[in-house]
C-alpha cells in the first residue's frame, strides 16, 4: 500500500460518487463525529518579499478539513483527517473517514486500499500522458540559427 501522505491525492483521482459510495456501504454501521467542525473556505498563502524581508499575501484559495472519529459496533474506535484544496465539505469528510480506515485498518480496508490503487494508477497514467504532451511539444530553437545571412534582413 502507498505511503499515508499520498492518500488523499491517490483517492481524488477516482471518480467521487464512486468513492462515496464504498465509504457509505463501508461505513453504514459505524458511528462517526467531528472532532472539529468539517468546514470549507478560502485560505491565504502568505510568502516573505525578498528585498525587504516583509510578509505579503498571493492570494487565496479554496481550503476544506475535517476531523472525525468513528466507532465500530466492535468497539474499536479511530480517528482521521483530511485537508484538501477545494469547497467540497462532504469530499473532505470521506476522505477522513477513508483515512481513519485505511489508519487503523477497519473491517473491510482492503476494499478502500484496492481503490487506492487505482487511483495511484489513474495519478501515473495522467502523468505519462502529461509527458508524453510536453515532449511532443517542444521546440528545437538551434533551428533558428541555421536561417543564414539571406533571411536576416527580412
Amino acid at each position: 500500500m502507498i505511503e499515508r501522505t499520498k492518500w488523499v491525492r491517490a483517492l481524488r483521482a477516482l471518480p467521487s460518487g464512486e468513492l462515496l459510495n464504498l465509504v457509505m456501504e463501508i461505513s453504514s454501521s459505524w458511528t462517526i463525529q467531528p472532532k472539529a467542525l468539517s468546514h470549507a473556505g478560502l485560505g491565504m498563502l502568505q510568502l516573505e518579499d525578498g528585498a525587504f524581508k516583509e510578509p505579503f499575501f498571493l492570494g487565496e484559495f479554496p481550503l476544506a478539513s475535517a476531523w472525525i472519529e468513528i466507532t465500530t459496533p466492535e468497539g474499536i474506535t479511530a480517528q482521521g483527517a483530511a485537508q484538501v484544496m477545494d469547497d467540497d465539505v462532504e469530499l473532505v469528510e470521506t476522505l477522513a473517514i477513508c483515512d481513519a480506515i485505511l489508519s487503523a485498518r477497519l473491517p473491510n480496508w482492503e476494499r478502500l486500499a484496492e481503490i487506492l490503487e487505482r487511483g495511484t494508477k489513474n495519478i501515473e497514467t495522467k502523468e505519462q500522458e502529461r509527458k508524453q504532451m510536453l515532449a511532443a511539444t517542444q521546440v528545437d530553437f538551434s533551428l533558428l540559427e541555421d536561417v543564414g545571412e539571406e533571411h536576416a534582413n527580412v
